[in-house]
């Protein structure tokens, strides 16, 4: 027992990073995902002035509020998560058909271009819809039909290029294992995207038509995006240092229960109308329990693996930062879940803070294989400091949400339309929005940590070519 127990402590939970064309094909995704966070800061700045006191009277509020919100969550969580899944995929796969791999992320970056672009070219009417948000308008539409293709062809080719586990999986395994769960469950997605619109009745109106539409999907896309969440959590929590007592094959296991409440969504559309209550019912409980069973043993374990490792050295100092904050960010809006009552804006509170928890996952990821794939390591001082810094104006942005949310503030709604009727109301909309900005100032800082280290591994070939 003592010895199995030895081996457990001992597993390493990473990854090896291939040379050559699947290198080259990752980074293409990684460019996509930072351009898709520049836009996405771009456009949140806008969002979060048009929700602050006394500063929203600058803007036509309702219109611009709504527009930002449209184009900022699709970049930063469509664009944003499905970029990282490209990296990740492209690194855990094998090198099957990586001319499709590089036509899928063309096709992805050409999608997201247009819709981004769309307010601009041709406004449109802003539909709030739930995980999906659109502009209910031609440009937009099409540029948003043209990434979803892309992520299609991501998908075929990351599902066709899985490599084999193996009987008697390590630690490298179940991560790859994970991953390729996650494409499975991307593929599903797309699936529960077609069947909803087949089923679709046609009497809906717009905003009833969108929200049908990707409740199916949508909930699906969340096993996704988790699963690349505790594939980064191990990961990071081993390059920290952290002995995880958590044996590869619980780990994979944990990630075959996630994968395992997928595949009851087929099922979930034979049995229901889209429009039902019990398919809508069904989906949520599905993705509370589904998901909870596989992130709650994997997040113990991390935890209990971070409380007992030493000081992380000071490369792992940033990777160390993410992970703590993801963990945090992620129990948060976990914890929220449980208090909506309502619509109100405990529901974006929840939403942000389980979002922002696998957004710095990702982001630590980014920095731990930033030197894998041939860039320089980014600033230990900078990459350490803008975890925490997301983390706390995340933090303070959903407070100010859930705070505002027992008052009765509604959500989607922006200036004179949130009803702000005393100074408790009017106190946290502004803790939401003086922590938006901080947050806004912690994603561009992790931007621009990722384009120093581009630049000093330029900088440095051309000083070497020249010497």
């Amino acid at each position: 027992m003592s010895g199995s127990a030895l081996q457990t402590l001992d597993i390493s939970y990473d990854l090896p990073v291939p040379e050559g064309a699947r290198r080259r094909l990752a980074l293409g995704w990684l460019a996509l995902g930072l351009g898709s966070l520049i836009g996405a800061g771009i456009f949140s700045v806008l969002l979060v002035l048009a929700r602050t006191p006394y500063l929203q009277h600058w803007f036509p509020v309702a219109d611009f509020f709504r527009v930002a919100l449209v184009v900022h969550v699709d970049l930063s969580v469509l664009v944003w998560f499905f970029a990282l899944g490209g990296v990740l995929w492209s690194l855990s796969g094998s090198e099957r058909l990586l001319g499709l791999g590089w036509v899928a992320l063309i096709v992805a970056a050409l999608g997201a271009v247009i819709f981004s672009i769309a307010p601009f070219v041709h406004p449109g009417a802003p539909v709030m819809s739930n995980y999906i948000p659109v502009l209910d308008e031609p440009v937009f539409l099409g540029g948003l039909i043209v990434f979803g293709e892309g992520v299609l062809l991501l998908t075929l080719r990351s599902l066709v290029a899985v490599q084999p586990v193996g009987v008697s999986p390590d630690g490298a395994a179940s991560l790859r294992f994970g991953l390729n769960a996650a494409a499975v469950s991307s593929g599903v997605a797309l699936l529960a995207f077609g069947l909803s619109h087949a089923q679709l009745p046609p009497d809906l109106d717009a905003r009833g038509y969108y929200d049908v539409l990707f409740w199916g999907g949508g909930h699906v896309i969340q096993f996704t995006f988790t699963l690349l969440m505790l594939v980064a959590w191990l990961w990071l929590a081993g390059a920290c240092g952290a002995r995880i007592p958590l044996t590869p094959r619980i780990a994979l296991l944990m990630f075959a229960i996630a994968l395992g409440s997928v595949f009851l969504i087929p099922v979930i559309y034979l049995a229901y109308d889209v429009v039902s209550v019990e398919h809508r019912r069904l989906m949520t409980w599905l993705m509370q329990f589904g998901g909870g069973l596989a992130i709650l043993p994997v997040s113990l374990a991390v935890i209990i693996g971070l409380l007992r490792a030493k000081a992380a050295p000071a490369e792992a100092r940033p990777l160390r930062a993410a992970l703590l904050s993801s963990l945090v960010l992620f129990g948060v809006g976990g914890a929220i879940g449980f208090m909506i009552e309502g619509s109100n804006v405990r529901i974006p509170a929840h939403y942000h803070g389980c979002i922002v928890g696998v957004t710095l996952a990702l982001m630590g990821l980014v920095y731990l294989l930033l030197p894998r794939l041939g860039v320089a390591a980014p600033s230990v001082r900078l990459a350490t400091l803008q975890p925490y810094l997301y983390g706390v104006g995340q933090l303070m942005h959903v407070t100010g949400l859930v705070w505002s949310g027992g008052y009765g503030v509604q959500r989607k709604v922006a200036g004179g339309e949130q009803v702000l009727r005393g100074t408790a109301e009017i106190m946290g909309m502004g803790l939401m929005g003086a922590g938006g900005l901080i947050a806004v100032a912690g994603g561009l800082l992790f931007v621009v940590v990722v384009l120093q280290a581009v630049w000093r591994t330029r900088r440095g070939r051309s000083g070497g070519g020249g010497g």
